[in-house]
Parts: C-alpha cells; sequence; structure tokens
C-alpha cells in the first residue's frame, strides 16, 4: 500500500509540475474525439461505407498538419446499422458517454430526423453531408449536402430545357420515406408552376431495400407511351442497383426516357453495367470527373488511403458528392475551432458563419452567414460506359442554399436563419 501511495504521490507531483491535473481524463489533454455515425450495415451501408472511411482519411490529414488546436483528432466510429431509433441511440452515446466535439454523420432523412432532438437536446454538433429535401434549419446542424434548389429544381428545369430533351411528363419515383415525398411535393408544385398538369405526373414509391423493378420499369415504359417522359429518381441505397439493371435489362434507353438520380452517384453505379444506362443523369453538386487541381489532390489522397488501409474496391478508387461535402464539412470544422480557439458548440456555431475553403469541386466554397447551409455549385452529368459521369450543364459558380422551398405554402414567413432557443 505505500509503494501505491508513493507512486501516485510522484504521479500528482510529476503532473501538477507539468501543469496538468490528475482528475483530467488522459484523452482530454492531447486528442480530440470525433464522432463517425454511418451505416456500415444494412440496405444504406453501400452509400455510408465510403462516408466513414473518407472521414478517417480527412482525420488523418488533419493529423499529420498538426491537428485541431495543436491537439490530435480521435475518431469514435459507431454503425447505427440503417436503422433509424438506433441512430439516436448511438448518437446520444457518442456525445455523452464518448464525449464527441462534433459528429459527421447520417445520409437518409430518416436517419437526421431520428438524432435531430438529441443533438438540440444535449447541444452538439452535426455535419450532415447528404443532398436533402430542406425543410429543416437547427442550430445544432450544419448542412453540407444540397437543400433543393441546389439540386431537384435545376435538374428538372435542366430536363424541361431544349437541351435537355424537353421532357413533358413525369415519373416521380422514390424510396418510401421523408426525402422522396417532400423532395416530391415540391417538384409537383414546381413542375405545376410550370403548366404540367397532373395526369402527367406518375408518383411512385418502393420500400427501402426494394428489389423487384420489373413491373414499375414496365409501367414506366407504358406511362412514357403518352409523350415526353422523363423519370426523377429518389431512390435511395443499394435498390439503386437492381432499378438500374431492370433499365438495361428492358432496354430503357436515356435516348427514350431519360431518368435523373439525386442519390446515385459512382459509388453506386460500382455494381452495375453501366453500357446499357450510359446518358442517363445525376445532379450532384461534384463528381469525379471534374477536372481541377484541389480535385486532383483530393482523388490522389483518397486513392492512396484506400490502398494503405486495404479497402474494397481500393484497385478502382472512387470519390463522389456526399464524400466531398463530408470532407469539407471537417475541414471547415476545424477551421471554425481555431477561430473560436474551443470546440465549445455555441462558440464552434458562430465560428462556422462564412467559412471558406477551396472545395474538391473547383469552386472556394463558403458556410452561409446565417442559414447553416454551404452555398455549392450545381452540376448534371451524364452517366458513362466505365460508370463515371460527363458533366453536360453547370451553374456558373456557388449558388446560396434555400432551406424553405418558395413551392411549399408558407415558407414565405419562415426565417432564413435558425431560431435561438
Amino acid at each position: 500500500m505505500q509503494r501505491r501511495a508513493f507512486i501516485r504521490t510522484t504521479l500528482a507531483t510529476a503532473l501538477a509540475a507539468a501543469g496538468l491535473s490528475m482528475g483530467l481524463p488522459a484523452q482530454a489533454a492531447d486528442t480530440i474525439k470525433i464522432g463517425v455515425l454511418h451505416s456500415l450495415s444494412g440496405t444504406m451501408a453501400i452509400s455510408e461505407t465510403s462516408l466513414k472511411d473518407v472521414a478517417l482519411m480527412t482525420i488523418d490529414e488533419i493529423n499529420a498538419k498538426g491537428g485541431v488546436m495543436g491537439k490530435k483528432l480521435e475518431a469514435v466510429v459507431v454503425d447505427p446499422a440503417s436503422n433509424w431509433p438506433l441512430f439516436a441511440e448511438k448518437a446520444r452515446q457518442l456525445i455523452s458517454q464518448d464525449k464527441v466535439a462534433a459528429v459527421f454523420g447520417c445520409w437518409t432523412s430518416v436517419s437526421r430526423k431520428s438524432v435531430l432532438p438529441v443533438f438540440e437536446e444535449l447541444n452538439s454538433l452535426l455535419f450532415y453531408p447528404v443532398q436533402y429535401e430542406g425543410e429543416e434549419l437547427s442550430k445544432n446542424v450544419f448542412y453540407t449536402g444540397a437543400a433543393p434548389n441546389q439540386q431537384a429544381i435545376p435538374a428538372v428545369e435542366y430536363l424541361m430545357s431544349k437541351d435537355g430533351g424537353g421532357a413533358k411528363r413525369w415519373v416521380l419515383l422514390g424510396t418510401d420515406y421523408v426525402y422522396p415525398r417532400t423532395t416530391n411535393k415540391i417538384l409537383r408544385a414546381f413542375l405545376k408552376s410550370k403548366g404540367v398538369d397532373d395526369k402527367d405526373i406518375d408518383e411512385k414509391y418502393t420500400p427501402f431495400g426494394h428489389s423487384d423493378y420489373q413491373t414499375i420499369v414496365a409501367d414506366i415504359k407504358k406511362f412514357a407511351a403518352g409523350g415526353k417522359t422523363a423519370v426523377v429518381s429518389t431512390i435511395n441505397g443499394d435498390s439503386n442497383v437492381p432499378f438500374y439493371k431492370e433499365l438495361g435489362n428492358q432496354g430503357l434507353k436515356a435516348t427514350d426516357v431519360p431518368v435523373v438520380a439525386f442519390s446515385v452517384g459512382e459509388e453506386e453505379l460500382r455494381g452495375v453495367d453501366t453500357k446499357p444506362l450510359v446518358g442517363h443523369l445525376a445532379a450532384w453538386n461534384y463528381f469525379m470527373s471534374v477536372k481541377n487541381p484541389a480535385n486532383d489532390a483530393f482523388k490522389k489522397k483518397w486513392a492512396d488511403y484506400a490502398k494503405a488501409k486495404k479497402l474494397p474496391g481500393a484497385d478502382k478508387p472512387l470519390t463522389n458528392d456526399p464524400m466531398e461535402a463530408t470532407y469539407v464539412g471537417m475541414w471547415m470544422w476545424k477551421q471554425a475551432v481555431e477561430k473560436a480557439k474551443s470546440t465549445d458548440t455555441d462558440k464552434v456555431v458562430a465560428a462556422m458563419a462564412g467559412q471558406k475553403f477551396a472545395a474538391p469541386d473547383g469552386f472556394e466554397i463558403k458556410m452561409d452567414e446565417k442559414n447553416h447551409h454551404l452555398w455549392k455549385p450545381v452540376l448534371i452529368g451524364e452517366i458513362q460506359p466505365n460508370g463515371q459521369f460527363n458533366v453536360v450543364w453547370k451553374t456558373k459558380g456557388p449558388v446560396r442554399a434555400q432551406p424553405w422551398s418558395q413551392f411549399i405554402a408558407g415558407n414565405e414567413k419562415k426565417k432564413d436563419e435558425p431560431e435561438k432557443k
């Protein structure tokens, strides 16, 4: 007992001399914990696993450049397994038990809606990297993906234009949850404002994990016989693979009925023969194929990391829009913490306003001073035989997000900044 007391006294004296206290956990002195909240199993793993990996890559990169305020970042990775209530449970664990400074995570809006009350109750920070339906604004969330005016609306406008094929009839096809339903509510109102009749809009939904698209694709072909038709797809997760395979099986070519997708990128096309899909479209704010020095550097970092960590698909490393949004969000958070000289939520929120970053999309993009959304360029790409996208249309520069769509009644009265609570 005397020896143990002596060691403890000696250690306490040494710590005191170093200006530290034994009451502090060791990790608090030299690391900052970061939560990574993505589905690594279940229907959404096809999309979310790469976001976990790019978050870990970014943490390694930040640490190699001196960390944050001289401290190393330490990732705490959890798997909510495509189970929406489990997202809330895991978020609470990350904040309350693991004491993370911020969380980077979620893909579907139902997962984000599940965790939102937890972040607001515990006053912690979520960085959400995926396009979504808008109609939300929280002090505790930074939305680094697109709002509808930065993706859905421009995509439909393009398909209505002469260059996009002049579509007159519309199939709105989505997975049955809040993001597709709200996005399609906005698009239906937008199409009506452009003179499109209800009879020329066919709205369809399938459950998460749906795999039999034979009847749905046959129905699309039948509907398209009534005039120039385009499909707007808000299918999420691994259901995209059987949907695109069925388009190929039934010979539904882009020249007949173009499909524009909002949740299909390079990663989702990895398991599909893309030759029959050439010309179908996706609307995002970044594609792997964009040419600029920042993207060249981003792709090289990812390829090197994937190879070093022996990640699945490392022989064909792919980047996509939500990966870029994760990367940008993490670097902006680092900049904001260092500006605030603190990881305190309220101080970081204030410091995030107006943060800028030279993004792989080729633009210096910024976090809006008020509405917690990024200004983002809008790009529309055509699927190529190699599973990449050729950009056929883009905005001249970054577009300011509109969280509250003008096509939903009553939104004109809503404030463009989070309410103070």
